[in-house]
């Protein structure tokens, strides 16, 4: 059964599908946007192995032609060099403006080929199908597109909305246990933000959705993809309410830069151990109860996920360098930091006024802890 989530972006709807057997019939799918039967399809190393020639094939029985550029897989390619890459080759296709560049890949692959897209020809409309879980709950949704800089994640990007999204759980098969559970992070912070009936439901179903219940599965995905489109109907470019979807990426980013981007931390990750520590955050500072992070972190720890800074291999700076870190956040405004933290589960709010010796302190405990 595949379902359907609508994003109605005035002049800019899409449609994100979610079900299995989409990568299969993804010619059928993506015909209708078409001007002329020919589509760039940019995917990582990795993904191609597994999933290119079904693409293929279902582009070919709609009669599309396919060209294909595949990059290296891993958080390191999305930088100004594979992103140069990518912009050169596409301009290399004679991709023009009304023709449709595919992203096939994880966030890696949707956000650096999204911003490519963006910026060719002043934009030409791109196609996400997500590979990974992290990808179909989270970037493949909503317009956020960009790359790293040494200095940051994400500081280099625009916003530009796909014209489809094509969520194949089915293609979730093919990820490890880890990538599995990384995307699982950005799951639960959906119930953590803005749903505690969802997160109630992830305490009881979490461990079925994970061991590969495809109507749990579904709904999961579902659910997140729902309330990202909410709150990206309500808040576009991140003004307000969107700033929300950053629980626990303050901690996050911060934690990926500090072991440089690299495999020994996940993007979805840090985003768990990031949602886990504001919620700590929160209790410390008596805006939750206690039981609150007790509940957090027991969902996560149950799940499989990592909810602590032990939970990341090999050494870490400081705490004081951790909050430097996190001054180089695309959320800071006039030099404050600003946090997404909760009044409980499914109450987060955004603040500026957080007192860094809070943080601080929570830093120095973690790793005092490891």
């Amino acid at each position: 059964m595949i379902e359907t989530v609508n994003v109605p972006l005035p002049g800019r709807e899409y449609d994100v599908r979610i079900g299995e057997g989409l990568l299969a019939r993804a010619g059928a799918e993506i015909s209708p946007l078409l001007h002329r039967p020919r589509v760039a399809v940019v995917s990582d190393e990795t993904v191609a192995a597994a999933h290119l020639a079904t693409l293929e094939s279902a582009l070919a029985a709609e009669g599309i032609a396919m060209v294909a550029l595949t990059l290296p897989p891993g958080e390191s390619t999305k930088g100004w060099p594979q992103f140069t890459r990518t912009v050169e080759w596409l301009l290399d296709q004679k991709v023009e403006r009304r023709d449709v560049v595919v992203a096939l890949g994880g966030g890696v692959i949707g956000d650096l080929v999204g911003f490519a897209a963006a910026v060719l020809r002043r934009g030409v409309r791109f196609v996400q199908i997500p590979t990974s879980l992290l990808a179909q709950v989270d970037s493949s949704v909503g317009g956020k597109t960009g790359i790293n800089a040494p200095q940051g994640k994400n500081l280099i990007g625009a916003f530009h909305q796909p014209a489809l999204v094509l969520a194949d759980i089915g293609v979730l098969d093919t990820l490890t246990p880890r990538d599995y559970l990384a995307g699982c992070g950005e799951v639960v912070k959906y119930g953590m933000l803005g749903d505690a009936a969802f997160f109630a439901w992830l305490e009881e179903n979490g461990a079925r959705a994970a061991g590969g219940d495809r109507a749990a599965r579904a709904y999961a995905v579902k659910r997140s993809v729902q309330m990202k489109a909410e709150i990206v109907l309500r808040d576009e470019t991140e003004q307000g309410d969107r700033a929300l979807l950053n629980l626990g990426h303050t901690f996050c980013h911060a934690l990926e830069a500090a072991t440089g981007y690299s495999d020994r931390l996940l993007h979805g990750e840090g985003v768990a151990i990031g949602c886990a520590m504001a919620f700590e955050l929160s209790a410390r500072l008596g805006l939750c109860a206690q039981e609150d992070p007790s509940r957090v972190r027991a969902l996560l720890k149950t799940s499989g996920m990592r909810c602590d800074l032990k939970d990341i291999p090999g050494e870490l700076p400081s705490a004081e360098t951790l909050l430097d870190l996190m001054g180089q956040d695309k959320k800071v405004i006039d030099g404050q930091l600003r946090f997404i933290l909760a009044r409980g589960i499914g109450q987060a709010f955004v603040t500026s006024d957080v007192p860094s010796d809070a943080v601080l302190t929570l830093l120095q405990d973690q790793l005092a802890a490891r």
